[in-house]
């Protein structure tokens, strides 16, 4: 089984992430697997690409087994948590980079880093009873994921800080008010929706997208993304191994069972 499946529609490159037994958890292999689609799709010139979720998920986030599993030192938890968080951060640069719009179909849950990958999206269409919520504060983690990297410029720094003081949930017609999703409607519809958007894609000049989306993710804005991203990345790997972030992920876990 691909941790991430491809599937061409309609000139656009579905990406699905595919772990939906633990509910699309990021694990490094995940991850990983996302970053050589995402290079391959790029090589294939597609109209748009497309990130969804098979399962009831999205994605939930780091999946908190893993860092448990790596927890017997110090040292290992570090090299774990540097692994995973980096390599996420690398992929939502990845997105930022793609030659062609990049689209979201938010089927479920989107918890902790995992938002990364919506923030790096263009449009985003998100199911009815989905929702995204940051969580750290639950745990102990310091935010990653474009947390504080993206969102403050999507939605405005209070607002933005609000979200997280409080562990909001942000369901899907708040996301679609703030500015995070631009469209929502029931799951089974979501695909439709988005393949609204790749055809009005069709009706102007792919050459034309292109170079607008080039220009705004341009290198300058893309390197102030990355240097945010390692100062969030530098901020995890400072709190994960404190004593706090270790019982906040196992009463965390222990709640979920």
């Amino acid at each position: 089984m691909s941790f991430v499946e491809t599937e061409q529609r309609s000139g656009a490159i579905w990406l699905w992430l595919n772990r939906p037994e633990r509910h699309n958890a990021l694990i490094p292999a995940l991850i990983q697997s996302l970053r050589n689609a995402i290079a391959e799709a790029a090589e294939k010139a597609p109209a748009a690409l497309v990130l969804s979720g098979r399962g009831f998920s999205f994605s939930t986030g780091g999946d908190l087994g893993g860092f448990l599993e790596h927890a017997c030192s110090q040292t290992e938890l570090r090299a774990y948590s540097d692994l995973l968080v980096g390599g996420l951060h690398d992929a939502i640069l990845d997105l930022l980079a793609f030659p062609a719009p990049v689209m979201a179909a938010v089927n479920g849950p989107v918890t902790g880093g995992s938002t990364g990958l919506i923030l790096a999206a263009d449009l985003v269409a998100m199911s009815e009873d989905a929702f995204i919520q940051p969580y750290y504060s639950a745990v102990g983690f310091g935010p990653d994921g474009g947390w504080t990297a993206l969102l403050p410029d999507r939605i405005g720094t209070s607002r933005a800080l609000a979200i997280q003081y409080r562990n909001s949930r942000i369901g899907a017609a708040e996301a679609v008010e703030l500015g995070i999703a631009d469209g929502t409607g029931p799951s089974a519809r979501l695909d439709g929706i988005i393949d609204g958007w790749v055809g009005d894609l069709g009706k102007g000049h792919a050459q034309t997208h292109r170079a607008t989306r080039q220009n705004i993710w341009d290198q300058r804005r893309r390197d102030d993304v990355r240097r945010r991203l390692d100062q969030e990345k530098a901020r995890f790997l400072e709190l994960v191994g404190r004593q706090g972030a270790l019982e906040g992920m196992r009463d965390f876990t222990k709640k979920r069972a």
